[in-house]
């Protein structure tokens, strides 16, 4: 935790005062006083889109912050000879928290130091059943996936991340944003929302137009690009909230947010590495070096992908009629017994 926080030190110095930092909140454990910054780069004009990187949301899975803190720190060297990121960040705003839960990191814990799951902490209810803790439980901070007291305030760090996505990117006409985590099963998925319902989302079409551009432009890719809930439901997800608020913004009518969650399928680590199985940070992050070398160059790659498509945005889009028949495509990929 402490080496991240140095890492991004460095890299602000090193980027010629173009990333900018603020921390948005300070978390209290163990006696120490830790941050949770956010860096930016690029365009503050709200008519170009943006992108944001999360990391962190569960301390546990540390391999998804290092995913984020190395596409971080491979922009921050491009910066001092690549033109091409420069005229992109003239019409793109790129937005970075790495560090959402550092209490947790810190303690090597998947909830935050109050015992709450912060990706179950939102004021979302699922429409169906769950599955019995994992989708969300409310008897005890000493269980796993605890979502907190029933009508209390989100947590701080929940709080902060969803301040920096109002501030950051839904001020914008246009916003994608990526949320790394690991843990889930043996293929590399691309989650979007809901994980609350079955029910397709209202920017299906642009989801699906986002996902045939990946097929398109990398056809060997190894992601499986689905909707959370053809896998399970949960309560309290706080992407589907963020998205939900996006949609009633008055504001905006017009806007696009696509919110993606990148689940590393960690059961492949385990699986090449048995001895992982004893070790509960083994279960969630490769332990073996060349192994984490190989997750983060093959994920740098997607990121890169997202933060092109953001900036092309007005090219992919879907509109009028191809913007129906997008939907008829993507209603039967998803969500009409076809394959993802």
């Amino acid at each position: 935790m402490l080496e991240s926080l140095t890492l991004l030190d460095r890299l602000q110095s090193q980027s010629r005062g173009l990333l900018e930092r603020r921390d948005v909140a300070v978390v209290e454990v163990a006696g120490q006083s830790l941050p949770v910054p956010v860096l930016s780069l690029g365009s503050r004009a709200p008519e170009v889109p943006a992108i944001g990187f999360f990391g962190g949301v569960h301390g546990l899975e540390r391999i998804g912050s290092q995913v984020v803190l190395s596409y971080l720190a491979s922009l921050v060297a491009r910066l001092r000879w690549d033109e091409l990121l420069h005229q992109q960040l003239q019409g793109l705003r790129m937005v970075f928290m790495p560090l959402v839960n550092p209490g947790g990191l810190l303690l090597g814990t998947r909830a935050n130091p109050a015992g709450v799951d912060l990706m179950r902490n939102a004021p979302v209810e699922a429409e169906r059943p769950v599955p019995f803790l994992v989708g969300g439980q409310r008897l005890s901070a000493n269980l796993p996936w605890y979502r907190g007291r029933a009508g209390a305030k989100m947590q701080p760090e929940a709080q902060a991340l969803c301040q920096v996505v109002c501030e950051e990117l839904l001020r914008h006409r246009a916003a994608l944003s990526i949320d790394c985590h690991s843990g889930f099963g043996l293929d590399d998925r691309i989650w979007f929302p809901f994980a609350c319902s079955t029910r397709p989302i209202m920017h299906l079409p642009e989801m699906l137009a986002l996902s045939e551009l990946l097929d398109q432009t990398h056809a060997q890719h190894r992601y499986v690009f689905e909707p959370q809930s053809r896998q399970y439901l949960t309560h309290g997800d706080l992407w589907d909230y963020l998205y939900l608020e996006s949609c009633q913004m008055p504001d905006r009518p017009d806007r696009v947010f696509l919110p993606l969650t990148l689940e590393m399928g960690s059961w492949i680590w385990v699986k090449k590495n048995p001895r992982q199985l004893f070790s509960r940070d083994g279960i969630f992050n490769p332990k073996v070096s060349h192994r984490q070398q190989r997750v983060l160059r093959r994920h740098l790659g997607w990121l890169d992908f997202c933060a092109r498509a953001a900036f092309s945005l007005p090219r992919w889009l879907p509109t009028g009629a191809g913007r129906e028949r997008a939907r008829e495509r993507a209603l039967d990929r998803w969500y009409r017994g076809g394959r993802a």
